[in-house]
């Protein structure tokens, strides 16, 4: 992969597609099962020198509170992931759309924030909800100096 000239490997773990998360553990149902993402990710590790990431959501269906979030992120870290991308709200499997799923779940970016406080050592990316370079500058003006980016769209 290296050869490829990627910068990193990311593995999304919050796509509410039923094409992806609704068949098999792909998506968004990989946050129900820390311990197979941690595992992934300690062999992608071991099989490349580039850094991993992960992108998921603040939780699935009712598995959603912050102690499930951070529970997720501490597992995962152990796998030596540094950096996780977070879209800043839930994913219903059941009963929403894709489209739905990056609408109607209420964003909650001070969950992101508590991440941030709660591993000081560990950066983080914020999803969801930011369409111009000013919500980007008001965010990142009051976040913690390890919330490390902001994606748009």
């Amino acid at each position: 992969v290296e050869s490829w000239g990627y910068d990193e490997i990311n593995l999304n773990c919050g796509c509410p597609s039923d094409r992806v998360a609704g068949h098999g553990d792909f998506g968004a149902s990989l946050m129900l099962k820390p311990e197979l993402v941690r595992d992934c990710m300690r062999g992608i590790r071991e099989a490349a020198a580039l850094p991993v990431t992960v992108k998921c959501r603040l939780g699935v269906d009712d598995h959603d509170s912050p102690e499930f979030t951070a529970a997720f992120v501490r597992t995962v870290a152990e796998a030596g992931v540094r950096h996780f991308i977070i879209h800043a709200r839930k994913c219903l499997l059941c009963g929403l759309s894709p489209d739905q799923n990056r609408r109607i779940p209420p964003l909650m970016y001070d969950r992101v924030f508590r991440l941030c406080l709660e591993f000081p050592d560990l950066e983080f990316t914020l999803n969801g909800g930011v369409n111009s370079l000013e919500e980007v500058e008001s965010i990142l003006g009051s976040a913690p100096p390890n919330l490390v980016g902001v994606m748009i769209g």
